[in-house]
């Protein structure tokens, strides 16, 4: 999960909700916490391999690729908790409110309590998802817990049967120990915890070239070869 700072709270439009009369929903919401793709607010430690152009392009993709699993997924609500303002590569489909002021536990934390019922919740930072890796993260029973930790030591996917906020106020973020720290405070409060695979993070330039290679259809690998075209390291 990213450890970038939001700013403050943003206003947004709200997208109405749509479910396709085709695909039965399943009950629990699906929750990606994110920061719009803005040149110098994000991704700055793909810098200097890539210009905060460059990074926010990858940015976009990667969240693009995210929202487009989340929305392939069976869930009854899709929520974006968005630092920034919606642009158009937000689809259909999403409701969409600001994040709440403070850390990152805080803002993870505010996230769950906008919710009743199962719920997981994913960042932006991981374009390699697949819809198998969310409909199994959002098969929650009473008591359980589903944890996805990130080779960083983070993690880049919490599930909850019953979203509780307190299970992550406190938690440090962007820290080596954040994963286990986290997953011990599940423990502790009693869950069942089951373990998603560990996924790597976009963080890096590294990183970066890693996860294209995992995902290469996705909209991150063929911004990924654009920018490589151009002489992007």
């Amino acid at each position: 999960m990213s450890g970038e700072r939001a700013e403050g709270p943003s206003d947004g439009p709200v997208a109405v909700p749509h479910t396709s009369p085709a695909r039965q929903e399943r009950p629990g919401t699906l929750l990606v916490i994110a920061k719009a793709p803005v040149p110098g607010r994000v991704k700055t430690r793909l810098c200097p391999a890539y210009s905060p152009e460059e990074a926010a392009l990858l940015a976009e993709a990667a969240l693009a690729d995210t929202l487009d699993v989340v929305l392939a997924t069976p869930a009854l609500r899709r929520v974006l908790v968005l630092d920034g303002a919606p642009g158009d590569w937000l689809p259909d489909g999403f409701e969409v409110v600001p994040q709440c002021p403070g850390g990152l536990d805080e803002r993870l934390a505010h996230a769950f309590g906008l919710c009743e019922g199962p719920a997981l919740l994913v960042g932006m930072d991981t374009p390699q998802l697949t819809v198998e890796l969310l409909s199994t993260g959002l098969e929650l029973s009473e008591g359980e817990a589903t944890f996805g930790p990130a080779d960083d030591g983070g993690f880049w996917a919490l599930g909850l049967a019953e979203p509780d906020p307190s299970l992550l106020r406190g938690v440090p973020m962007s820290v080596p120990e954040t994963g286990a720290i986290q997953r011990h405070r599940l423990l502790r409060a009693g869950l069942a915890v089951r373990h998603l695979p560990v996924l790597r993070d976009v963080d890096t330039a590294d990183d970066a070239r890693l996860v294209a290679a995992q995902a290469p259809h996705g909209r991150f690998a063929a911004a990924m070869t654009a920018l490589a075209g151009t002489g992007a390291r």
